[in-house]
Parts: structure tokens; sequence; C-alpha cells
């Protein structure tokens, strides 16, 4: 795997970059549009998951304490035009809160990983660049995440999302998956052995251990991050070999 160095102030500039156009997007499709990347949703739907989201998260990544927090509260669905201005509030307030704390305060998180607000500086920046793209997939317009951002996307998947048991696909499964970002040089190897998985480090695996690729996955960073995360599908990508054992890797 090729190493990503990203930061707390990538991944906020990241938050500031794309809360602006997942605004914009919402807006232009209106609260009835239907969102094709998540069936049954519209952009209302999708708008009172982020407001609820950001809110808890806002409070949540602030207490300094790392014991699992009260779940979200779910207010009653304002009218569109205040729904906008809630969900603007809650990007800001949200963008405000998580440059204030240092990477490494005390916050929980659902991953078997330290529990430091790190963790949800990275996990704000890939919710928002991802449901940026979804609405502007509502509104007929979408354009594809950033390069480093969406490789830091795939890393999270893998590293993050896999290891806390969110897989999405067949659990049932043996091989190794290769994945290609062909508009970076970011390439990764991922082990499964039934519901275990394993991320290789290819700068490590010694010639005899058994990494050849069963499967392989090329397309750019975007899309990658884009296929595990269950928003377009394996076959968008160009592949080789079991396509099965891609699908094992998704997570929505």
């Amino acid at each position: 795997m090729n190493r990503l160095h990203a930061t707390k102030d990538f991944w906020l500039a990241a938050l500031r970059a794309d809360s602006p156009a997942l605004q914009d997007a919402v807006a232009q499709a209106g609260a009835g549009a239907d969102i094709p990347s998540c069936p049954g949703w519209s952009c209302a739907d999708l708008v009172e998951h982020l407001t609820t989201e950001l809110h808890w998260v806002r409070e949540s990544a602030a207490r300094g304490v790392t014991e699992r927090p009260a779940p979200a509260e779910i207010p009653p669905r304002p009218a569109w035009e205040a729904a906008l201005d809630g969900l603007r509030r809650e990007l800001t307030g949200t963008i405000e809160t998580l440059e204030a704390l240092d990477a490494d305060f005390p916050a929980w998180n659902w991953a078997p990983q330290a529990k430091k607000a790190s963790f949800w500086q990275r996990r704000m920046a890939h919710e928002i660049s991802v449901h940026r793209w979804d609405a502007e997939s509502a509104a007929r317009r979408a354009t594809p995440i950033e390069t480093k951002l969406a490789a830091d996307g795939v890393n999270e998947v893998l590293d993050t999302w896999l290891p806390a048991g969110r897989r999405q696909g067949p659990t049932d499964l043996h091989g190794v998956v290769h994945l290609v970002a062909n508009d970076a040089a970011y390439e990764w190897f991922v082990r499964l052995r039934g519901a275990g998985v394993a991320l290789l480090d290819t700068g490590t695996i010694l010639d005899s251990d058994d990494h050849h690729a069963r499967a392989q996955a090329t397309g750019t960073a975007s899309d990658l991050q884009l296929m595990l995360m269950g928003r377009i599908a394996t076959d968008s990508l160009v592949v080789t070999g079991d396509p099965r054992l891609i699908a094992a890797l998704r997570t929505g």
C-alpha cells in the first residue's frame, strides 16, 4: 500500500471545500429529488441525516472522554428552507468544532483504533465528500472526489470500516484483491480470509508470500472509493479475476 500521510489540516480543508458544494447541490435538486446512489432516499432524507449526524459529532467529539455517547436524536423534520439553513449551521459549527480540537484530543469512535478527535476529522471529511457526490448525482451533475482525498477514502475503508466489521459484501471468500488508482501512484493489496481482512504492506511483503492477486480493480481513486462505499457498481471499474472478491470489500 502506498502511504498517504493525511493530516487534520488536509481533512478540514476538504470539509471546507465540499460543504458549500453539498449545500448548492441539495438546494438545486430540491427536497423531493431522488438520490440515485442511495435508493429510497430523497434530498430531504439526506439533509435530515447529515444535519442530525453533524450535530451529534459536534457535541460528541468535544466531550474530551472516550466513553460511548448517547445515540443521536432525530428532531421533527422542518420545512425545506429551514432544513437547508439547519444543514448550513451544522456544517459551519462542525467545521469550527473540529478545527478547534487537537488531533490527539480524546474522543470516542466506533473503530478498533485510538479514540482521538482525528478519527472524526477524517471521518467527516469523507462523509461530506461522498454525500456531496450523492447530492450532485441527484442534481444530475456529479463531479469526482478529489484524487488525494479519495485515495485516503480508500485507505479509510480498508483500515477502519473493514476492521470494524462493517462489510456489506460476502464474508465467505478467500483470496487477494489488488486495487489500483490509475490517476495517482496508489495501489492496495487486501487479503480476504472469510470474515477476516488484512491490508498488506506492499513494501514489506516477501516474494515467498502468497500475495498474488486473484482479482484486480483499476480506476480513478474517486471511482475506487465510490465503489467501496456502494455508490457505483463494481463493473464501473476495469476488473480482472473473480469480481466477487472485489464486491466482498464493499461497505455500502
